[in-house]
């Protein structure tokens, strides 16, 4: 319900005349949905001159915004695009954002843009890629208008909204294989200049942005553009970023576009797992369960097997390597409680990783440990996934470095849903 009057709100603001903001801004509110089906996240955004919704995929990791759409052809004539629903012309060559764009690392599965321009002329060629299938394919950067709602931190507010050009790629339709139903796009949030939350710089450039996944598909989260506040029902008075805390987030390169953290231990009853000190992690919203390098796993796995002995295990379901008789856990005893995994970070504080960030229900009276092992030679000692993150409020500070992180709202009494999504005047 939530979402919905998120979304008439939306065409709401298409019969209004965008309002010129000449104060310090405020933060840009969209609402993420859950795909059941692939368990990845989608982004809602409204282009201003098809007055219509496009939905994308939220990626960490991608250097630019994609959409299925189509480029004018270089020294066409307009009328080639008159009959298409959605056709652009393509940018400049020698533009900063085109420079800037060739700047990241092309995708091995893509092929070469060398003679694209000396082929085709001044146009800018770019790669995007299927974050899916990895599949990649030739296309050109182009520009258009986006309305985006913004925020007082409480609601949605009718009387603020942006108005703003934003820089994207065009793709095929058979880009789109195998990415959740409804998605036309990816949305990238990486540290890519390109990348959806950095392309917001009027009145000035906006470098923080915050993610809160929810649970499922029927009652969406929220992500925010901006630096608040944040306020979540049923507490009107208690801005989130005041509970949070922090610790230094890495880009390995300035080519490097996903964000990482060091963890310096994981423990579980306040004992560190062996063999384990001071390992960068990837955060990713790609990935749905958390995935460890084999050693790591096994240590996990160990240690949380000695913790709860006292409920009963049943054959394990894929891709966990450890399942529990669900019952048990329900359970208010003592006997049967499933601990915290408690991962201290560089700064030395804690996220805490608890039950409803832990352990999966599978059906049939099974519950699982929601962390996979991703084999011995992986690229990523830890990558972080959806499963841990949902109902956490996580915080991106990319002009100071920093990842902010509640650890669960639940145990707060308020969730990723629980942001109040009515229209005020």
């Amino acid at each position: 319900m939530h979402f919905v009057k998120l979304l008439l709100f939306i065409f709401a603001i298409l019969s209004h005349d965008v309002v010129s903001i000449d104060f310090q801004p405020v933060t840009v509110v969209l609402p993420i949905t859950k795909d059941t089906k692939t368990s990845l996240y989608k982004v809602v955004l409204t282009i201003w001159s098809l007055t219509t919704n496009s939905t994308y995929l939220l990626d960490l990791d991608a250097p630019f915004i994609w959409k299925q759409c189509i480029n004018m052809p270089i020294h066409k004539p307009y009328k080639y695009c008159q009959d298409q629903y959605d056709c652009y012309d393509g940018l400049y060559c020698k533009s900063s954002s085109c420079i800037d764009a060739k700047s990241y690392e092309i995708s091995p599965n893509c092929p070469s843009l060398n003679n694209i321009t000396a082929k085709y002329g001044c146009i800018c060629p770019v790669t995007p890629v299927n974050p899916v299938t990895k599949v990649c394919k030739i296309s050109q950067l182009t520009t258009k208008e986006l309305i985006l709602p913004l925020t007082d931190g409480r609601n949605p507010t009718l009387s603020q909204l942006s108005n703003w050009y934003y820089l994207f790629s065009c793709a095929p339709s058979s880009l789109l294989r195998s990415m959740p139903k409804g998605v036309t796009g990816v949305a990238a949030f990486s540290w890519s200049n390109l990348a959806f939350p950095r392309q917001l710089t009027y009145p000035k450039p906006t470098q923080q942005f915050a993610l809160c996944l929810p649970t499922s598909a029927s009652a969406p989260g929220v992500t925010f553009i901006g630096d608040g506040p944040f306020y979540f029902l049923p507490f009107p008075n208690l801005d989130i970023k005041s509970i949070l805390s922090y610790t230094p987030m890495i880009r390995k390169s300035s080519k490097s576009l996903g964000y990482y953290v060091t963890i310096n231990k994981i423990s579980i009853k306040r004992k560190p797992i062996p063999l384990f000190k001071n390992i960068s992690a990837k955060l990713s919203t790609l990935v749905p369960y958390t995935t460890l390098r084999s050693d790591i796993y096994a240590a996990l796995l160990k240690s949380f097997s000695m913790s709860i002995k006292n409920i009963h295990r049943v054959n394990t379901t894929k891709p966990f390597g450890l399942c529990m008789k669900a019952s048990d856990i329900a359970s208010r005893s003592s006997k049967f409680s499933v601990p915290n995994i408690d991962l201290e970070m560089e700064s030395g504080k804690i996220w805490t990783i608890s039950k409803d960030n832990s352990i999966k229900e599978m059906g049939n009276g099974v519950a699982c440990l929601a962390f996979v092992d991703g084999g011995l030679h992986v690229d990523d000692a830890i990558v972080i996934g959806t499963f841990q993150m949902e109902n956490n409020f996580l915080f991106f500070d990319l002009a100071n470095q920093k990842f902010w992180f509640s650890s669960s709202l639940l145990a707060r009494g308020t969730s990723c849903s629980s942001f109040n999504t009515t229209v005020i005047g």
